[in-house]
């Protein structure tokens, strides 16, 4: 497809639609938090509780390559 082979398409999807489909889910936190009026800690709460399984993604990920190297 347009030059590329399947893992480089496997590598972008993983890299930057991942991080973009990121960002988005922190975009729906944020407006679930002013649509409900929720305030400064209940904000903090949503984030907090909402945004810990993407945390826990980015630090495996993080972890794996300071100790695996890829």
């Amino acid at each position: 497809m347009f030059g590329f082979d399947e893992e480089q398409i496997a590598w972008f999807g993983m890299t930057f639609g991942l991080a973009a489909f990121m960002l988005y889910m922190l975009f729906i936190i944020w407006r679930l938090a002013r649509e409900s009026k929720a305030g400064r800690f209940g904000t903090f709460v949503l984030f907090l509780a909402l945004g810990v399984g993407m945390i826990g993604f980015i630090a495996k990920g993080i972890l794996k390559l300071f100790i695996g190297g890829t």
